[in-house]
């Protein structure tokens, strides 16, 4: 499975598929007692019977906590998911949802009438973007958001949104990982970004889903899904159980500058402040990220790096593409000191820089 390779784009794709909620809980007893003592089979079976009940009612109270708070988002281009922000019709979503259109057709996932919306902004940068509607229904209910530095491996989780065009669909699963840094494709409508500390869970995502909900058990929204891998030993279909969400602390961080200045005004996205391509070797292998312009008073440039120098590495992490030098920078913060490898004029030469902002 190459990770470089995800799908993300909201469409709709007329497949005679459903989604909904399984839960289901295993639970295995131990006894000594041999299978003709009767008297430890109604208290195993009773308390399977509480704990699959129990975990049933937590998804359903999720459900119909969350629910009205996830809209379907009509664009030129297909359907794809939001979460409503806030009272004033503020709607989060992805920057790939929203593509170049400036305005929408919204459906809340509980069935009410459509509701017309406009751009307030997107940051491609970061895979975001927040919509408005043009009028506020009453009782519009926003999300409500959590907190990613509780977010652990093996959370329980839930993901809501309308895949495949299919509105109020809800699948299950858990926090995988944590951390990821992953890097979007621009086929079908991708930003090309590359982002940083992702939650990896097993809850199916599907086209349509972007955008819309990863929940917790306690009703708050942790992500938002965005990435699914593919695996192009299966012809570039979906890898099964790999997703990615972008965290929560960074949903609200975008969105709220949006709201406030309709813009990102702090990134906190570190950068060399050039522009770069990727170049390959004699073996027609990418061999590093040439620099064809330097931002004048930016990061590369303060540190006597000029256009013609090939970048080979940061900090001792190779790279070799313009995707590899943007996830060796994702982590890293403006102000930070890295020690950039490069060539100029076939020549091993290092820099410390001291990184700038996008």
């Amino acid at each position: 499975m190459d990770a470089s390779h995800f799908r993300g784009r909201a469409r709709r794709l007329l497949l005679p598929l459903t989604a909904g909620v399984c839960a289901i809980a295993l639970v295995s007893g131990c006894s000594d007692a041999t299978s003709d003592s009767p008297e430890t089979e109604p208290s195993n079976s009773a308390s399977a019977t509480r704990t699959a009940s129990d975990l049933q009612s937590d998804y359903q109270a999720v459900i119909k906590n969350v629910l009205p708070s996830v809209v379907q988002i009509e664009t030129s281009e297909g359907l794809g998911s939001g979460i409503v922000y806030d009272t004033k019709g503020h709607v989060v979503t992805n920057a790939h949802v929203v593509g170049n259109d400036t305005t929408f057709k919204v459906t809340v996932a509980t069935g009410e009438n459509v509701q017309k919306a406009s751009l307030v902004a997107t940051y491609p940068e970061q895979d975001l973007a927040v919509i408005k509607l043009d009028s506020v229904p009453a009782g519009l209910k926003p999300a409500k958001f959590g907190d990613s530095a509780k977010v652990e491996v093996g959370q329980i989780v839930l993901a809501m949104g309308s895949p495949l065009g299919l509105s109020s669909s809800v699948t299950q699963g858990i926090v995988s990982a944590l951390g990821r840094t992953v890097s979007e494709s621009r086929a079908g409508g991708g930003t090309g970004a590359t982002i940083a500390n992702m939650v990896q869970t097993s809850a199916a995502i599907n086209p349509g889903n972007s955008g819309g909900a990863l929940v917790n058990l306690n009703s708050e929204v942790i992500g938002i899904p965005t990435l699914a891998a593919t695996d192009p030993e299966l012809g570039g279909s979906a890898a099964p159980g790999i997703g990615f969400a972008i965290p929560v602390s960074m949903v609200k961080t975008v969105a709220d500058q949006i709201i406030e200045s309709g813009k990102v005004t702090d990134s906190g996205r570190a950068a060399l402040n050039i522009t770069g391509r990727t170049v390959v070797d004699d073996n027609y292998r990418p061999a590093g990220v040439a620099l064809v312009s330097v931002t004048k008073d930016g990061a590369a440039e303060k540190a006597g790096l000029r256009p013609g120098d090939v970048i080979t590495g940061i900090d001792g992490r190779p790279v070799t593409t313009i995707t590899s030098l943007s996830e060796a920078l994702a982590s890293d913060k403006p102000g930070q000191k890295v020690t950039v490898t490069y060539l100029r004029d076939g020549a091993g030469k290092t820099a410390k820089v001291t990184l700038g902002e996008i």
